[in-house]
């Protein structure tokens, strides 16, 4: 008996029927989604965590760290963006192993048997006598005939598929991309330690009016102030005389100048900061 191969055939075809395909790049793609979420929590974070929308502009700012510190005996205020002193989640898939295993088997076995049996037999008796006398003999006759045959075929068959597949992934913290390296190097770098109540500055000690008959050459204050967190606001910089009138300013850059006429004592003010200053009259 031949033996039949049809259990190979079916697990090949089986086999072959098998979507590597979808097996090998499913966890690709699982990967590349993950890398994607990763990405956005990254960006999320910087968002919810280092940024805040301004009061003033509705804009987004970087959110900053303020705490007081004794620095050569005067009491400073530091002032740090907070993505420059926290860890920022920066996970990528840094090796992807996948191993795939495909197991097949199939088997078939045949078995076949003949047998066959004939027997024949005779007798034969009609009561028949042969010679005579005391020689004489009865003669009985039997016949008969058998014949038989047997006969057996098995067959088995057996086939399996079997295919296993590992995945490694392997993740950790990336370095970060080029450009939020260099935005962090620029907050770091605008690390600043003022004066908790702020600073008030002005360009001199001593400001002169020069008089020449008519002419007069007006004295000009120029006075800078950074608040607490260490930001330039010279729109809060004010100038009043004795008798409580202001003198009007103009910011530039920075700084706020205000041109002086009338000699006298005045008092220059930014948050909870002032200063008095005199300005007197000479003639050339």
């Amino acid at each position: 008996m031949r033996i039949d191969t049809a259990p190979s055939q079916v697990a090949t075809d089986a086999l072959q029927a098998l979507p590597f395909a979808n097996i090998i790049g499913a966890p690709l793609e699982a990967c590349i989604k993950a890398q994607a979420m990763a990405a956005q929590t990254t960006w999320k974070f910087i968002q919810e965590v280092g940024m805040q929308d301004s009061a003033a502009t509705g804009e987004k700012e970087a959110v900053n760290v303020s705490f007081t510190f004794i620095q050569n005996g005067n009491n400073v205020r530091l002032n740090i963006p907070l993505l420059s002193i926290v860890p920022i989640p920066y996970i990528a898939i840094q090796n992807i192993d996948i191993a795939f295993k495909a197991n097949i088997s199939a088997s078939s076995s045949a078995a076949e048997e003949h047998s066959s049996n004939s027997e024949f037999n005779m007798e034969a008796s009609a009561g028949a006598r042969i010679g005579w006398g005391i020689f004489s003999a009865n003669l009985d006759l039997k016949g008969g005939y058998s014949s038989k045959k047997d006969s057996r075929a098995t067959q088995d068959s057996k086939y399996s598929v079997e295919y296993t597949m590992d995945v490694g992934v392997r993740a950790g913290q990336e370095s970060m991309p080029a450009g939020l390296a260099k935005v962090l190097e620029i907050l770091n770098s605008s690390l600043t330690i003022s004066d908790p109540k702020g600073t008030l500055g002005l360009n001199d000690n001593v400001f002169v009016i020069i008089e020449n008959g008519e002419d007069k050459e007006r004295a000009q204050v120029i006075a800078t102030y950074r608040t607490p967190a260490g930001l330039y606001d010279p729109a809060a910089i004010t100038i009043s005389t004795e008798n409580g009138g202001n003198v009007e300013g103009i910011i530039s850059g920075n700084s706020k100048v205000f041109p002086i006429t009338v000699a006298g004592d005045y008092v220059i003010s930014a948050g909870e900061l002032s200063e008095k200053v005199t300005v007197k009259s000479v003639a050339k």
